[in-house]
């Protein structure tokens, strides 16, 4: 099976994706398949994940990149357990209630981002609105732990809306993380359909104050879900209105049919044209393609644009 192309649902014997020929009424566009992750590198990832008792993005969220990067020894970790408090229906990580936090957690995602030799590590989270600060100290502590195990890494993270708390996110910020990550996710009329316990502009107001706070900021779409080119084109300004630096635009896809379906697949020249609309706006940096994800090369996202808010160019 070595170089079979699939489409990007479940990896056999990973227990992250299952395999989705294209074809029939299944197919997906050329441009959406990926290839079998193989190779010593992409073992290592997964047995230290493991070993570590860690979760990851990666496999969670069934990220169709996961071959990609493992393969180039990195991973995107997920921190505050494995079940999400909310039901975003675009979203496979699993909801419900989740466990206690593990105390040690932050000590041994720093080993893991140590024993990978990584010089830039993202860290997300699941969405904890049962904490009462949504689990803002222990990505501050994740933060100061990695920057102890590894000097000089540069760490981005991922972050959910702490409920709109600005004390929470002042306490991400304070850990000085190199980027601030909060994903937009979708367009303001479809945040009922697609983010129901969220808010469009409960979102937007703390990328604000992370700005204003001096935080290199960064968020992302999903493109696929029924949004027109003016709403987008919506969204674009709002971020560059609150000073949003970094884009990231990728392709819906549909984890599960209990799932959001893909209201169209969105060719790659379209992705380009949003990149050169975003980069005219006054965007930093835009990443956009179909199957660009948050932290899918994320080091090179971030490259120079953490240099000219005052940090050191990554």
């Amino acid at each position: 099976m070595a170089g079979r192309e699939i489409t990007p649902s479940r990896v056999p014997n990973t227990g992250i994706f299952r395999v989705e020929e294209a074809s029939g009424k299944s197919r997906r566009p050329s441009w959406l398949k990926t290839r079998l992750p193989t190779g010593g590198e992409f073992l290592r990832v997964r047995e230290l994940v493991e070993q570590q008792g860690l979760h990851t993005v990666c496999q969670s969220a069934r990220c169709p990149n996961i071959g990609h990067c493992w393969s180039r020894g990195t991973a995107t970790f997920m921190i505050l357990g494995n079940v999400c408090t909310r039901n975003c229906r675009f979203c496979a990580v699993a909801t419900g209630r989740p466990d206690p936090l593990d105390p040690d957690e932050p000590r041994r995602v720093a080993e893991a981002v140590r024993r990978l030799g990584l010089l830039y590590a993202v860290i997300t989270s699941v969405t904890r609105d049962d904490l009462p600060d949504g689990g803002a100290q222990v990505f501050a502590e994740t933060i100061r732990e990695i920057r102890a195990a590894v000097p000089g890494c540069r760490v981005e993270v991922l972050i959910p809306d702490f409920g709109g708390s600005e004390e929470a996110l002042r306490t991400v910020l304070e850990a000085q993380p190199d980027v601030l990550n909060h994903n937009l996710e979708t367009v303001a009329r479809l945040y009922p359909r697609v983010r129901p316990q969220a808010d469009y502009q409960r979102s937007l107001l703390l990328l604000e104050r992370a700005h204003g706070w001096g935080a290199v900021t960064k968020s992302g779409l999903m493109l696929g879900l029924g949004e027109s080119d003016e709403e987008i084109r919506e969204v674009m300004r709002d971020l560059r209105r609150v000073g949003c630096q970094v884009l990231t635009l990728g392709q819906y896809l549909q984890p599960s049919p209990a799932h959001l379906p893909v209201e169209r697949f969105v060719p790659p020249e379209e992705f380009a044209h949003w990149r050169e609309w975003g980069l005219a706006l006054g965007f930093r940096h835009v990443e956009s393609g179909p199957l660009v994800r948050s932290s899918f090369h994320a080091d090179q996202q971030a490259r120079g644009v953490c240099s000219s808010a005052g940090a050191a160019e990554i």
